[in-house]
């Protein structure tokens, strides 16, 4: 079945959508793209070079492309302060919604969004692609196959030379806490998902160097502990000199029972565990090199047929908007932490915000209480 949808971002990352990532699903018919909105006419352009959308199907005005263009899902590929609006409006007109992450800019409002998607029996999915990477898809899979034993804790890590303005995209810059909402989103969720079990307190120390042009912290070290006692440490950075870990290029280690595996520029090595070795030095590069899984899609291509597997009647996507609760939890956790300077329960601070968000209409109480 081929599904209509409203594209919402054009411009930014929503230039990446029409360009690269919906035009698998549009060749294989699944996806038929009906409208597309953004509120800088000029980033329509990219609707129309690649998605072949008429001038009359782009819109700056969101309201009237819900209005002109029936549809079954839309994407929210806008600021996340903006995603709630959105939503709200996809779902007065019957859509179900495939969203870029976080939820929103709030937890309370993450939790409002998650109320409201269930309460009208709609489908919401969020986009944490970096999940779904080939490399941490393959690293997934050793640590769930056994052959490794129990996990003890892992590593994680994220360096960028981003410093400049606009480097990271300019509203990046101009955010309270960058480094956190939009990378620390994909990398706590990605340790969570690797060592398989609940995040039950996250710290986290957030602060932004002189020569860093952010109004918020670009660089971050946050632990988390896990139920059954593993550990996980992660190390975010925008504002570094040199660039050493960026984005797909992730550098994680898994501290095993019977092995070390390291996953560094997407390439997955183990060392196995040598009793009596105890002085034994091994070197980050000479392991043995675990191949990678195959598959034709990864990351938001893959994501975007598990969306449109699951509006066929198939089983719920992995980040379902529920789901993906406990997950982007960890981020505001991790905020909190940083700015109160002491560790965080994450099923309290989950709680707590359920208790907060109101369910009423976008703005009301507890709609932007900080994180």
């Amino acid at each position: 079945m081929s599904y209509r949808m409203i594209q919402v971002g054009t411009g930014g990352f929503g230039a990446t959508w029409c360009r690269e990532l919906l035009p698998p699903s549009i060749r294989d018919g699944r996806v038929k793209v009906v409208a597309a909105v953004d509120v800088d006419p000029a980033a329509l352009d990219n609707a129309q070079r690649y998605l072949g959308l008429p001038p009359g199907r782009c819109y700056t005005d969101i309201e009237q492309a819900f209005a002109e263009n029936p549809a079954d899902f839309c994407t929210v590929v806008v600021p996340p302060s903006a995603h709630e609006a959105v939503v709200e409006l996809a779902l007065r007109h019957g859509l179900d919604i495939l969203s870029e992450k976080p939820i929103a800019d709030t937890l309370e409002a993450s939790v409002r969004i998650a109320r409201k998607v269930t309460r009208a029996g709609r489908k919401m999915g969020v986009t944490m692609s970096h999940r779904f990477d080939q490399d941490k898809t393959t690293l997934r899979h050793e640590l769930r196959s056994g052959r490794h034993g129990r996990v003890g804790y892992l590593v994680l890590r994220l360096t960028c030379n981003c410093r400049a303005y606009g480097s990271w995209g300019a509203f990046r810059h101009e955010i309270s806490d960058p480094l956190l909402i939009e990378a620390a989103v994909h990398h706590l969720d990605i340790l969570a998902e690797l060592v398989g079990s609940d995040c039950e307190a996250v710290y986290a120390e957030a602060w932004n160097p002189s020569w860093g042009a952010y109004a918020g912290p670009s660089q971050a070290l946050v632990t988390m502990r896990f139920a059954g006692g593993c550990r996980a440490f992660y190390e975010g950075a925008k504002s570094n000199a040199a660039g050493l870990n960026g984005w797909t290029d992730e550098y994680i280690r898994a501290e095993c029972e019977l092995a070390t595996l390291i996953l560094d520029h997407r390439r997955l090595e183990r060392f196995a565990y040598e009793p009596g070795g105890a002085w034994a030095e091994a070197r980050e590069g000479a392991g043995k090199e675990i191949p990678l899984l195959q598959g034709s899609r990864w990351g938001h291509l893959l994501l975007i047929d598990k969306f449109i597997d699951w509006l066929d009647g198939g089983a719920p996507m992995e980040t379902n908007v529920q789901d993906n609760l406990r997950s982007v939890a960890l981020t505001f956790a991790a905020i909190r932490s940083s700015r109160t300077g002491a560790p965080l329960e994450v099923a309290e601070l989950l709680a707590q915000a359920r208790d907060r968000a109101q369910p009423g209409l976008v703005g009301g109480p507890g709609g932007h209480e900080p994180p």
